[in-house]
């Protein structure tokens, strides 16, 4: 089972897996099914491998059939920029929409210059770590496994987007996204106190990731005086650095009785 399941051409219904830890959708959700319908076409239209997302939160996308419209901002050559936009069926107002940079690889000869090697991560060595939504139902975070130590988050997804989001031997950026947007939460400097949804999200990577195990070493600094905060931090896979991912960050006071539990080493956006 897909995350979000086909409705009709450009038509989506999301699962309770796409689930946000309060009201509608997560954000990474929402990201990586505009950025998977691209994967899903690049191939077709000889786009390449898609190598930077950049997401745009514009408000709380709600649990319902959901319909997208891609545009082609250029193409050809050697980079193309694809558009996708989200709304609900039957709005107008758009939820969100993505920019995706694909790129098609050519190999490069720099003299001198050697890919460092390092020796392979093992995430199992590492507890698992869970966090609840807070309103206690399925919701993104279940989507995947995750476990933390020596300063990395590390994620698997264990669900598809949804099907055919690129080659079956390459793990896309759209599996990326998911766990890339929790970074703020995992370094917030304080926990518990405000919700801090990521109104947008970027994603840039120079290889893809071999395996599924995608790890976050994170940063965030936060502005109380202004209510605001940036996120940022290295992504990994178990051979190395795979990109980057950096966010804006609001501050918003928790609801009232919303509050979710303290989370055991990971502490996910509220977006």
């Amino acid at each position: 089972m897909a995350i979000f399941e086909p409705a009709g051409p450009n038509r989506w219904q999301p699962t309770a897996l796409a689930a946000g830890p309060f009201a509608g959708l997560q954000g990474g959700a929402v990201a990586s099914l505009l950025t998977a319908e691209v994967e899903a076409l690049a191939g077709e239209r000889q786009w390449g491998t898609a190598i930077t997302s950049s997401a745009w939160f514009l408000r709380p996308t709600p649990m319902t059939v959901l319909r997208t419209g891609l545009s082609v901002v250029t193409e050809g050559g050697r980079v193309s920029v694809i558009d996708n936009t989200l709304w609900p069926d039957g709005e107008e107002q758009p939820c969100a929409t993505v920019r995706v940079t694909l790129s098609r690889e050519r190999a490069v000869e720099v003299p001198g210059f050697a890919e460092p090697t390092s020796d392979a991560a093992d995430p199992t060595r590492f507890p698992i770590r869970t966090r609840q939504a807070a309103h206690g139902r399925t919701w993104f975070m279940d989507a995947m496994e995750a476990r933390a130590g020596d300063g990395v988050a590390w994620f698997r997804m264990n669900q598809a987007i949804i099907d055919g989001a690129g080659p079956l031997s390459k793990v896309p950026l759209s599996s990326v996204l998911g766990p890339a947007d929790w970074t703020h939460g995992i370094a917030r400097p304080f926990h518990d106190v405000v919700a801090d949804p990521n109104p947008n999200l970027t994603v840039q990577l120079f290889r893809q990731p071999e395996g599924r195990w995608v790890g976050v070493r994170a940063e965030a600094k936060w502005r109380a005086a202004g209510g605001l905060g940036v996120g940022s931090g290295v992504l990994l896979d178990i051979h190395g650095e795979i990109g980057r991912v950096s966010m804006s960050v609001i501050l918003v006071p928790f609801p009232h009785k919303t509050k979710p539990e303290p989370a055991a080493g990971l502490a996910p956006a509220s977006n």
